[in-house]
């Protein structure tokens, strides 16, 4: 009897779990349709509230982070911001140096600052958008996308892992028969200078992995193309606006660099500007720890894309050398034997240096940017160890992630 009485409950318990999922699973997809520019879905700020770290817990992480960046950044007269959160709080932050040291503009909590690589992650989440919306699919060859696209195998998915064989940018237009330095590049010369000068592929596409600048360029391309916007404006429209990232933005070389923080080498001197600097996509996106910290929490929101491509985006495709280090789409990796990932994201430019880590198991993130040429930016991984079984020691010596 008591058997069968288990059994009703249990059938009792499944039926109203499938009803509540599917409830949700409706909303989730309503909320996608009402959140959209134009026929494109937008991201959207995380929308549960997950709990704070009790007080104790919270303090003992902030000692511990505050004696890390006392050993490692203020020795290395570091200048940029710096914040660690997790389930969407802050546990530490800091802001230190200056945006613009001749004028003695000191960076605060909204002084954006050139984020370098970390604008791939931002690039990549439009595209992972046009997707979900079915505008373009992950596997679409680029040239049924930009016209005169030369290079026929090459897919959205090669480009955002890294597989697809390009050439980098800068290695081919530091040529003067092929560039005019003195002209800025863009990235709507691209394609004609690539066809003009019959610029090949490095190697066949998707035989191996090779960290590219070219694949970004041409995503920010497509979504202009899909978008009918400029990309400064698609990515204002698709992500920037809807998550309150009110202190992030693209920059725009033909407006002047006056206003904007400026970038550093290790002794102070002031980074000029040069012919690469009006290509976007691959870098040129300038933020704050705390609006990166918008973007990230919104990946978890259940409505952010479907799980078929979420899955896609969050695995390794590209395993011809042993090791840890991996890519996924439009994210770094690594991988440990035991199941383990850790995803994050590092950039450089001129004197600029940023990371970003994500602990998606514990839905920490880690956000470091400078404007004043150092390496201890990358040394922010050490403190994954902080929240979860990662490999790490906050008293190692190395340099970090490269």
């Amino acid at each position: 009897m008591t058997f069968k009485i288990n059994i009703k409950l249990l059938l009792l318990f499944t039926i109203i779990t499938i009803c509540f999922s599917c409830t949700e699973k409706k909303k989730a997809l309503k909320k996608k349709e009402e959140t959209k520019v134009g026929s494109v879905y937008t991201m959207q700020p995380y929308e549960n509230n997950l709990p704070d770290l009790k007080s104790s817990e919270k303090k003992r992480l902030q000692q511990t982070i505050e004696n890390f960046y006392n050993k490692k950044y203020i020795p290395n007269d570091f200048s940029g911001s710096i914040l660690v959160a997790k389930n969407g709080h802050i546990i530490y932050e800091n802001y230190r140096g200056m945006s613009n040291f001749e004028e003695k503009k000191a960076i605060s909590s909204e002084t954006p600052l050139h984020i370098a690589s970390l604008s791939k992650v931002l690039t990549a989440n439009a595209i992972f958008l046009l997707i979900d919306s079915k505008k373009i699919t992950l596997d679409q060859k680029v040239n049924t996308i930009l016209d005169d696209f030369p290079y026929p195998e090459i897919t959205i998915r090669t480009l955002l892992n890294h597989r697809s064989g390009l050439r980098n940018y800068s290695y081919f237009t530091d040529k003067k028969i092929i560039w005019n330095q003195k002209d800025t590049l863009q990235n709507k010369d691209l394609i004609p200078v690539i066809n003009k000068n019959n610029v090949n592929l490095e190697y066949k596409t998707d035989t191996h992995f090779a960290y590219c600048n070219t694949n970004y360029a041409f995503l920010a391309l497509i979504i202009e193309k899909i978008t009918k916007m400029d990309y400064r404006t698609a990515m204002k429209k698709l992500i920037f606006e809807p998550l309150g990232m009110k202190n992030t933005f693209v920059f725009d070389y033909k407006k002047g660099t006056k206003n904007n923080s400026q970038s550093y080498k290790g002794n102070k001197i002031k980074y000029a500007y040069n012919y690469l600097d009006g290509i976007y996509g691959d870098k040129n996106i300038y933020s704050t720890p705390r609006d990166l910290l918008k973007f990230d929490m919104a990946t978890y929101n259940n409505s952010f894309l479907n799980k078929k491509l979420l899955a896609e985006v969050y695995k390794g495709y590209s395993y011809e050398s042993k090791g840890t280090r991996n890519y996924g789409l439009g994210i770094r990796m690594l991988e440990w034997e035991d199941g383990k990932k850790m995803f994050y994201h590092n950039g450089w430019w001129h004197g600029s240096t940023a990371a970003y880590i994500k602990l998606k198991d514990e839905k920490a993130t880690l956000i470091c940017i400078s404007n004043k040429y150092t390496r201890c930016t990358y040394k922010l991984k050490l403190l994954s160890s902080l929240f979860g079984d990662y490999p790490f020691e906050i008293k190692s010596k190395e340099e970090g992630l490269e």
